[in-house]
């Protein structure tokens, strides 16, 4: 399978497995709000009134299965976002998204998903966990393959976006991705709209991170191709058992679904929402 920017390139696959944070990833801002620890296996982002932080990957992505385990942040993380996604350098960009939205102490994080393609978002799905995603460390995954792209919360599907393109959706397929993750204040809207803001005196407020897994196509050369054999994610499918646990997660744990928001889209529903399976 050859893509429209890749035609006239020879390519090499360029599988990127777990290494440790100083060699897979580069802290670009905070001022010093970011830190990598324990010899490279632990890096934490920290937030207070001045500033957030963030890190990216070193490596861009063309397709990939994208690991990390994180502990978000505890007690009233109200008003905070922990950020983790995969986006392009274009203007019209291609971006998928996990967003960890706080709350008041006790209450549940919603998991915001999103993506983007072409610059175009607006395909919001939110969900609560099945578990404290403060009290431990949880693994978060993408995968995106040229077929499909899922979100996992612990190895559970929570989410799939096909590619429906032959059907009229866009999908991206074109554009090399680079992984990052920030944890920055959002208070004007992440908690309950932006009723509840954020508690300052709690200040700082951290997340950690550890076992950052990029199984990945590297972006090199300004381009890149990904053979149907080369890697087993880029032909991976949901199985059956998948799909089971993923209809599960979306009875009991969904909270919204853009899919199903008449009245945000008066012109009709984006076009993947009327023609997708598997819900």
């Amino acid at each position: 399978m050859v893509y429209s920017k890749c035609l006239l390139l020879i390519i090499a696959v360029f599988p990127c497995v777990a290494g440790n944070f100083y060699q897979e990833v580069d802290v670009t801002w905070g001022d010093g709000r970011g830190q990598i620890m324990d010899n490279g296996n632990l890096l934490a982002l920290s937030l207070d009134k001045a500033s957030g932080s963030g890190f990216q990957s070193k490596n861009q992505y063309l397709f990939g299965r994208f690991d990390i385990k994180i502990k978000l942040v505890p007690g009233n993380s109200a008003g905070i976002v922990t950020a983790y996604y995969l986006r392009s350098q274009e203007s019209l960009w291609d971006e998928i998204d996990f967003e960890f939205l706080g709350n008041l102490s006790g209450q549940p994080y919603i998991v915001h998903t999103n993506i983007y393609v072409q610059g175009q978002g607006d395909r919001e799905q939110q969900f609560y966990l099945w578990f404290d995603p403060t009290a431990d460390f949880h693994t978060y995954s993408f995968l995106w393959n040229p077929t499909h792209i899922v979100w996992y919360v612990d190895g559970r599907p929570i989410r799939e976006f096909k590619n429906m393109e032959t059907k009229g959706a866009p999908y991206p397929k074109t554009q090399a991705m680079r992984l990052y993750a920030s944890l920055w204040d959002a208070e004007e809207w992440a908690t309950r709209g932006g009723l509840v803001k954020t508690d300052w005196t709690k200040a700082p407020f951290t997340a950690s991170f550890r076992s950052y897994n990029a199984n990945g196509c590297v972006w090199s050369d300004a381009a890149s191709w990904c053979g149907q054999n080369s890697t087993p994610w880029l032909s991976e499918a949901l199985d059956s058992g998948s799909q089971k646990v993923l209809r599960w997660v979306r009875k009991k744990y969904m909270i919204y679904d853009y899919c199903t928001d008449q009245m945000r889209f008066p012109q009709g529903l984006p076009r993947e929402c009327t023609v997708r399976t598997n819900l």
